[in-house]
């Protein structure tokens, strides 16, 4: 840093340091050092995940096809459409052991490749953004993709936008690894090949990028939101290519029916009281799914318990054949939630089966060791409850104006948005999915109350559960700290000397004494700055009697810089940490001249964060 000249203060005699100048830096971790990539190679390497993503997503849905078809239909082929029921299966009572036959499959794959590929992907992943500074193994990407196809091809009752994201975020961490980069900005990749998978999965690009911004990003800013939306936008790009640009549902015309008069009132109320239903049906998601995985650890061997859970499957897959003529909850269950949709299924105690299916198939599928994603069974569910509730009040009330495919689209979102905690994600997809405008009003409200009534019953959600069980929380909101844009001269301490080397402890005391307490000392030499000292009971206590023969040049502790008095804390804090520094020394100017003004050390940081966190509500 360049010398400067400051004028002593008339109460900080003997001496005054006339000349500023930071120690050299030591050294640092290497990943520390790596150079800051700049917005536009991000966003580069961003548009790679993308379409490595999208290309990815493609594969995946292949091979789930191929499979399904295989086990199925006994027939080689990759075409395969989730929203048609799959004709009857020739095995006959025999297809209860396909899930049984997947799950060997999947548990063997697992269990000796890599073992984070089991379950429903997400909090693997946000665990690797919290705890493992965005680093996932290269090796997650294939054992996921085989592992997730054979369990969904195979009838396991999970979804494929779990795996996708697991596939994307992998690539994305693998990508940022390669090439020597920041933490903070290899995990703004993983974020994006995230925000990519949901995109390519459901061809949702703006709820992908919400997905991201809400669950994976510990930070928003332009430098993480752009590359997200890059990676999202070509996601989206390669599955439209392949797949159409449709959406992932075929909706019908004017879904919700909203008249501008005072019964949209009574609706609304309605759709109010599905959003509380749905609340609870989500939090009881929540607890079964983590009820049945400490259940099947109970039983010995991982082969046991995973053949056990399929073979329940099975049989729910084989009952309900019997009972309706479809599978029903098998695989991503696609085509149930279009029939909804399209008012196929209209009898409320049928729905209702099918939500109970679906949530014993999905929590017993994961719990017992499959690989799967939560997503689409969640808008199974909802969609089922929403339809349900809507038929129920039909019944009760005959003239009642209610659209059931309507009620259905607002369960999806409210059990999506309650379930996984991200709410915004949720109505957006969904609005994105129906292309209804009409919808979001309704979808708002029944979103709101269920993440509300949710969070009452299970303060964590579906995602974070399995994380905080685990010692590892993840923060429920994102906070703009406002301590993090004060000035250096707002959050700095002012209790300082500034003393010559030379100069006995013994008069650093009487001086301390006589202005109150002083408990920091910037130490010269020359004229220059060498150090800072934090003088507290203990060293005082130590030099004891031979305070008057000590010298502050003695005692100095070189780690510190020198920062500007209009400097903002974050920039402060980042120097700090760039410098393996101990404190800031805060100079200003006054009458042209520089002089000290305070110091920032870190438990000084630490503490007025801690203040600064009483603002937020939550």
């Amino acid at each position: 840093m360049v010398s400067e000249e400051f004028a002593p203060a008339p109460d900080q005699a003997p001496a005054v340091a006339n000349s500023i100048k930071a120690p050299p830096a030591p050294p640092a971790p290497i990943e520390e050092t790596a150079h800051r990539l700049r917005l536009l190679p991000l966003s580069l390497l961003a548009l790679v995940v993308g379409i490595v993503t999208g290309f990815g997503a493609v594969v995946f849905r292949d091979l789930i096809g191929l499979i399904h078809n295989l086990f199925f239909l006994r027939h080689f082929s990759f075409a395969y459409d989730s929203s048609l029921f799959t004709p009857t299966n020739p095995w006959g009572p025999a297809i209860i052991l396909v899930p049984v036959i997947g799950g060997i499959g999947v548990t063997w794959i697992v269990s000796n490749f890599a073992p984070e590929a089991k379950g429903h992907g997400v909090p693997e992943v946000m665990d690797a953004i919290y705890y493992q500074r965005g680093i996932i193994r290269p090796v997650v990407a294939v054992v996921k993709s085989i592992a997730s196809a054979l369990a969904i091809g195979t009838g396991a009752a999970v979804g494929r936008e779990g795996p996708i994201i697991q596939i994307g975020s992998a690539l994305g961490s693998t990508l940022g690894q390669i090439i020597h980069m920041r933490p903070g900005q290899r995990i703004t990749l993983v974020a994006a090949g995230a925000g990519a998978g949901i995109a390519a999965t459901f061809n949702t690009p703006i709820g992908g990028v919400l997905f991201a911004t809400e669950l994976m990003l510990p930070e928003i800013s332009v430098n993480t939101f752009l590359p997200v939306a890059v990676a999202t936008g070509t996601a989206t790009f390669i599955g439209r290519l392949f797949f159409g640009s449709q959406p992932a549902f075929n909706v019908p015309a004017n879904l919700v029916p909203l008249p501008n008069d005072i019964s949209t009132v009574a609706i609304l109320a309605l759709y109010a009281v599905l959003g509380v239903i749905t609340g609870v049906a989500a939090a009881a998601f929540v607890r079964v799914l983590h009820w049945l995985e400490d259940g099947f650890d109970l039983i010995p061997g991982r082969y046991v318990r995973h053949i056990l859970g399929m073979m329940l499957v099975g049989l729910m897959i084989y009952t309900l054949w019997v009972m309706g003529g479809h599978y029903y909850v098998e695989g991503v269950g696609y085509a149930t939630i279009q029939a909804i949709l399209y008012n196929h299924l209209t009898v409320a105690w049928f729905l209702l089966i099918l939500f109970v299916c679906k949530l014993l198939a999905t929590t017993i599928s994961l719990g017992s060791g499959s690989s799967g994603g939560i997503f689409s069974p969640s808008l199974f569910m909802g969609a089922a409850l929403g339809s349900a509730f809507a038929a129920g009040i039909q019944a009760i009330f005959p003239g009642i104006p209610l659209s059931p495919p309507a009620f259905a689209m607002v369960g999806m979102g409210a059990m999506v948005g309650s379930g996984t905690g991200a709410a915004m994600t949720a109505v957006t997809m969904i609005f994105e999915m129906t292309r209804d405008y009409d919808i979001v009003l309704p979808m708002i409200l029944a979103v709101a109350l269920a993440l509300g009534v949710r969070r009452m019953l299970t303060v964590e959600n579906i995602y974070t559960m399995k994380l905080a069980r685990r010692g590892h929380p993840i923060p429920k909101a994102l906070h703009a700290n406002m301590f993090l844009v004060r000035s250096a001269a707002e959050i700095m301490e002012s209790d300082v000397v500034v003393l010559d080397e030379t100069t006995p402890f013994a008069t650093f005391l009487r001086l301390a004494a006589a202005q109150g307490g002083l408990r920091h000392v910037v130490v010269t030499r020359d004229g220059g700055v060498i150090g800072a000292l934090r003088v507290n009971t203990d060293l005082r206590r130590t030099l004891g009697a031979v305070a008057e023969d000590v010298r502050l040049g003695d005692l100095v502790q070189p780690g510190f810089v020198i920062v500007r008095e209009h400097e903002v804390a974050f920039d402060v804090i980042r120097t700090i940490w760039d410098r393996g520094a101990t404190m800031a020394i805060v100079v200003g100017s006054e009458n042209g001249t520089d002089r000290v003004l305070g110091v920032v050390t870190k438990e000084h940081v630490a503490d007025t964060v801690a203040r600064s966190v009483q603002i937020y509500p939550g």
